[in-house]
């Protein structure tokens, strides 16, 4: 390499040193300041999901991708400070999210579905719901599906997408629950000996809770019985137990007291010709 050439090469590495080095020097500030104060929100945001009991399968997953979000964005910006041309790599990684969001459209509302259960919390684990369907006890909620435990102790694996775009009744959300039985008897009954018998029955049972007090009305007459409703409160976890015992005991002292539960009847008339 002649001399000439040297120092033309030389000149062109002082010019370029010159004009670029401030905006490398310059972009390499930027991503160390910018990857710390990355670090630091999202430990910050892990505090905020600490004290907020933000569920412990959420925490991790969703301070990973806000980070690397973060970080992708970051370097993005340092690449089209220092001239490098980003637009066509947006343009390509737009294009990939797209496809890969629309080959996992299921898969992502489901888990979009989660992340909303474990935020806002409708039910947890070891609540008594209705979901789906289906009835039982939430053993786990994941990031895209819940697991449940029917009353028959049969695991139920529901998609979260399932769980959230229905309705939900939990049992266990409030600290009581009322238990209401219907109770038919025969026209020819008594009406005020029945509703005394139920409601000594109701009150009985030291389940049921005094307050609010236990209630028994004729709620219907229908076209062969008299239809009584049995309101009773108890604490959530003593509903089933409530509703099973009693059912036996109405059952039984109505026949002890020679009350008659009604049955349906068919009345054939036979015409001679």
């Amino acid at each position: 390499m002649n001399p000439e050439m040297l120092e033309q090469l030389s000149q062109q590495a002082w010019t370029g040193l010159i004009t670029q080095g401030p905006k490398v020097l310059l972009a390499i500030v930027v991503l160390f300041i910018g990857s710390r104060l990355i670090r630091g929100l999202v430990k910050l945001l892990n505090k905020v999901f600490e004290r907020r009991e933000v569920d412990e399968t959420l925490r991790p997953f969703v301070s990973t991708l806000i980070q690397w979000g973060l970080m992708t964005m970051l370097v993005i910006s340092v690449a089209s400070m220092i001239g490098i041309e980003t637009t066509s790599f947006v343009a390509v990684l737009g294009a990939a999210g797209l496809a890969v969001g629309l080959a996992l459209q299921g898969t992502l509302q489901n888990f979009a579905a989660g992340v909303m259960l474990l935020l806002f919390k409708p039910i947890k684990a070891g609540d008594l719901v209705e979901v789906a369907g289906y009835t039982g006890i939430v053993q786990h909620i994941e990031i895209f599906v819940t697991k449940l435990l029917t009353l028959q102790n049969r695991l139920i694996i529901i998609p979260n997408g399932q769980v959230s775009s229905g309705s939900i009744l939990n049992y266990s959300s409030m600290d009581t629950v009322r238990v209401d039985f219907t109770i038919s008897v025969a026209y020819k009954s008594d009406i005020l000996k029945v509703k005394d018998l139920l409601l000594s029955i109701g009150s009985q049972d030291p389940r049921v809770l005094q307050d609010p007090e236990p209630f028994v009305g004729l709620n219907k007459m229908s076209e062969s019985s008299l239809d009584f409703v049995v309101r009773l409160w108890v604490n959530s976890g003593d509903y089933w137990g409530v509703h099973f015992d009693l059912n036996e005991r109405f059952k039984m002292e109505l026949d002890k007291a020679g009350i008659e539960i009604p049955f349906p009847h068919r009345v054939v008339h036979m015409v001679q010709s």
